[in-house]
C-alpha cells in the first residue's frame, strides 16, 4: 500500500503563482511514469504533466512555458511550480505515480486551485 499525500493548492490572482507538491509513502526511485492531472467542474480529468525517472518532461499545450514538473527523490515528492496562472487553469490537481505490476497506480486526494481574475 502506497500513500500519496498532496499539498500547495490554495487561491491565486491571475499572474501569480503555485507550487503543488505530491510525498509518496515510499521511494519514488524509478517509478515510472509520474504525473499531475487536473479536473476542472464539468470537464474530463486531463494530463497537465508527465515525468520520468530519467526526466523527460511532458504538457499539455496549454500549460507549456509556464509549469514545470521535477522529482525530489531524496523527500519522495513530485512538484509541479505553476507560473503566470490564469483563471482557466483553476481546477482540481491529482497526482498519479505508477508504482507498477505488483504495487499498482494510485492517485492523490487532489488538491484544489482556484485562479481569480
Amino acid at each position: 500500500q502506497v500513500q500519496l499525500v498532496e499539498s500547495g493548492g490554495g487561491l491565486v490572482q491571475a499572474g501569480g503563482s503555485l507550487r503543488l507538491s505530491c510525498a509518496a509513502s515510499r521511494s519514488i526511485f524509478s517509478i515510472n511514469p509520474m504525473g499531475w492531472y487536473r479536473q476542472a467542474p464539468g470537464k474530463q480529468r486531463e494530463l497537465v504533466a508527465g515525468i520520468t525517472s530519467g526526466g523527460t518532461t511532458k504538457y499539455a499545450e496549454s500549460v507549456k512555458g509556464r509549469f514545470t514538473i521535477f522529482i525530489d527523490n531524496a523527500k519522495n515528492t513530485v512538484h509541479l511550480q505553476m507560473n503566470s496562472l490564469k483563471p482557466e487553469d483553476t481546477a482540481v490537481y491529482y497526482c498519479n505515480l505508477n508504482f507498477g505490476a505488483v504495487l499498482g497506480d494510485y492517485w492523490g486526494q487532489g488538491t484544489q486551485v482556484t485562479v481569480s481574475s
